[in-house]
């Protein structure tokens, strides 16, 4: 049976309907969004947060949504080795929910940072990437509070369980500060939780998976996911 998708709508979410799009339009698979409110999961196998400005971002990026009635349902869904997805504002809801370790805070440059970006594929041996034939992505960002960070026990753990699956990069791949658009540590741009089945990114696949947009790097992302859904690595 074809995997559905589940694409979880907040008050503010803006790339609810790219998410959708990629999803239903571009993939061909069943999609159906989840309000907020709602606690059904709607029979979905991949469950996407999508970007936005979840209930306008006040208090902190994600801290509202997390106590929504949907992600009660999200976090027993990921708990139980569930596929879940958190683009942009949907990592920084990963994050807040205790799905994902560490912590989004607001760019080094202190500015909204909108604009295309490298990243380097670390990690090949999860779900989300393994049938990803390049080594670097082109995908855009737009965020102002996407700067990662952790304590050093924190990233030393991602690091031996390789949990750092995508890091800010040149076009070929070399990973340094000049290539870090927003300070975060080790230019972490994704990572996954030690099963392996969440994955939180801050730049947005969705937006660059259309051949319209003379760039379908993105859709590598969903397309992996959906090949290897059945192979899930257990660690």
């Amino acid at each position: 049976m074809k995997p559905k998708f589940g694409v979880v709508v907040f008050p503010g979410s803006n790339c609810d309907h790219d998410a959708y799009y990629v999803a239903k339009k571009l993939l061909g698979y069943e999609t159906e969004f989840l309000w907020h409110k709602e606690r059904d999961l709607k029979n979905s196998d991949i469950i996407i947060l999508p970007g936005g400005f979840s209930y306008g971002d006040y208090l902190r990026t994600g801290a509202i949504a997390r106590f929504s009635p949907v992600m009660n349902s999200v976090i027993d869904f990921a708990n139980k080795g569930g596929i879940v997805i958190g683009i942009c504002n949907g990592f920084q809801i990963l994050l807040e929910a205790g799905l994902l370790p560490g912590v989004l805070m607001q760019n080094k440059s202190l500015k909204f940072i909108c604009k295309d970006v490298n990243l380097k594929v670390v990690n090949k041996v999860t779900i989300f990437t393994q049938d990803i034939d390049k080594n670097v992505l082109t995908i855009p960002i737009a965020h102002g509070d996407g700067q990662y960070f952790a304590e050093d026990d924190v990233i030393k753990s991602l690091q031996d369980n390789d949990q750092i699956v995508f890091q800010y990069s040149d076009e070929n791949g070399n990973v340094d500060e000049s290539s870090n658009p927003n300070g975060s540590v080790l230019n972490i741009a994704g990572i996954v939780n030690k099963k392996k089945n969440i994955l939180g990114m801050m730049p947005h696949p969705e937006r660059c998976s259309d051949k319209v947009l003379n760039n379908t790097d993105g859709l590598e992302i969903f397309s992996s996911t959906i090949k290897n859904i059945n192979n899930l690595i257990e660690v």
